[in-house]
């Protein structure tokens, strides 16, 4: 295979919100990034991946952008990250930015023109349908989606299909001054762009190029899998323990999804020498072959979510559960993909990120000398596999997750929805649902970055946005850098 400098490196994501505040307002920032790159130099880290710092009414965590050329208030400026930039770049240190473009956020200019009236210029940008009337949809449908009819202009509407989003209810929301619906897989603040309107694409090429010139290293490109939609959006199987049709089953591997990245690679990614992985949800071994082939005709790596998959609930059929991650299958699918793709694509190798929950918790022992061992352990196999390693802040100290104890502790809207709907739609119990949810939620990996055994682990002078691990007092950075069998020195 052609030696190339993405293939040697070792990338650390960082999420801004939770790594380091640099003003005392309990938020992480760029200037907290700047101020930890001699930590992350120490580390012998080569690229940092950084979850999104663009414009946003933060409704998902940043993933839900109104401006992709501009900074988060929240996290400081553009001046901050040029200087962000120049600082890594000085340090040998890559930036990796978080592309996010399967949607946008509703405030976003084009959703703010689209939504005004159905002959907008604009109105084409996002994917905007009429409902079904009630009476023309089986009543089996009718008794599911019970809890989304609408009335316009006299007439009781259903959505478009019975697609789910992935933060739980419908995928439609239904917008009564120009009595359509528009589709959002993800949070209703997070309508999906029309991938089908050249002029879609256009407008995110030019920003990526954009991006690009100001000197960023790559892109990380969240949910790109999803980004064309089969021809008439029909409706899904619903799967066990599920009120809606599976969205992302019906989207993931769409049939223009290798014709738009082939074009952006063509437009974009191919004149610059940088790194691109993309997020591929529902991704095979066969479609991975595609997205990341040895031809370099669209992405360098992907992350697939096979062996993520794996500790899901045998007994409800979705996500959340408590069980350990099996490792018998763990090591059979990591095998395959490592033997699949050998001489033919590159493995992107991942444990944990922003969306997963502690690896740790997860595989390993969670205390003790076992968490240590168990951290080492984790280490050990994601590095001595073939691919690029991808590790997640506090993966480097063996952080685990969270003691969580009440609803009211969690931030994260897949993990707040997940209790409402499922209480609601399944009749579990709160005493039956919460230590699944508290188990897989994704707040397990956003708690706070812990640095020291100080007020708030040395994270900020204020008040979190989220609560710190309360171990931070025997878990830390400064403890661990100053001990040499550490997991730190370990990785």
């Amino acid at each position: 295979m052609k030696k190339t400098w993405w293939k040697e490196s070792v990338v650390y994501q960082i999420y801004p919100r939770s790594f380091c505040d640099s003003n005392g307002d309990g938020i992480g920032d760029l200037q907290g990034i700047i101020s930890k790159l001699d930590y992350l130099k120490e580390l012998r880290i080569d690229v940092i991946w950084l979850s999104p710092v663009y414009r946003s009414p933060n409704d998902d965590n940043g993933y839900d952008i109104s401006d992709y050329e501009d900074i988060m208030e929240e996290f400081g400026t553009m001046e901050d990250f040029d200087e962000l930039l120049k600082e890594a770049h000085n340090r040998g240190i890559k930036i990796v930015m978080d592309l996010v473009v399967n949607h946008s956020s509703d405030e976003h200019a084009w959703f703010m023109e689209s939504r005004k009236d159905r002959e907008n210029p604009k109105r084409d940008f996002y994917i905007w349908r009429k409902g079904r009337k009630l009476n023309e949809v089986s009543p089996e449908e009718q008794a599911c989606l019970s809890s989304d009819v609408v009335e316009y202009k006299g007439e009781k509407l259903l959505p478009p299909n019975n697609w789910g989003s992935y933060f739980s209810g419908s995928a439609w929301v239904f917008d009564e001054k120009t009595g359509e619906f528009y589709l959002h897989l993800f949070s209703k603040k997070q309508p999906d762009l029309n991938w089908e309107n050249e002029a879609v694409r256009k407008e995110v090429f030019e920003m990526m190029s954009r991006w690009c010139e100001k000197g960023i290293d790559g892109f990380r490109m969240d949910v790109i899998s999803l980004i064309s939609k089969p021809k008439g959006l029909p409706n899904q199987p619903i799967p066990k323990g599920a009120v809606y049709g599976d969205s992302g089953a019906a989207c993931a591997n769409g049939p223009k999804v290798h014709t738009y990245l082939q074009e952006m690679n063509e437009k974009v990614l191919s004149r610059y020498d940088i790194m691109t992985v993309g997020e591929t949800a529902g991704v095979t071994l066969e479609e991975a072959k595609r997205y990341a082939n040895s031809e370099g005709t669209e992405l360098n790596m992907v992350f697939q979510f096979e062996h993520m998959d794996l500790d899901g609930s045998k007994k409800y059929g979705f996500k959340w559960a408590t069980e350990k991650m099996p490792l018998v299958p763990l090591k059979k699918n990591l095998a395959k993909w490592q033997n699949g793709l050998h001489n033919l694509a590159w493995n992107s190798l991942y444990l944990c990120n922003h969306d997963q929950p502690r690896i740790v918790s997860r595989l390993g022992e969670e205390s003790g000398v076992l968490r240590e061992r168990s951290a080492k352990c984790i280490a050990t196999f994601l590095h001595m596999m073939q691919g690029t390693p991808y590790i997640y802040q506090g993966e480097e100290l063996g952080m685990v997750n969270y003691p969580f104890s009440a609803l009211s502790e969690f931030r994260d809207l897949e993990s707040i929805n997940a209790f409402s709907e499922l209480t609601e739609k399944l009749h579990l119990s709160m005493e039956e649902l919460f230590p699944l949810i508290a188990h897989k939620s994704r707040d397990n990996a956003r708690t706070p970055m812990q640095w020291d055994d100080t007020k708030e682990a040395g994270f900020t002078s204020g008040k979190p946005w989220i609560a710190v691990n309360p171990n931070y007092k025997e878990i830390n950075a400064k403890e661990e850098l100053g001990r040499a069998d550490s997991v730190f020195h370990y990785y």
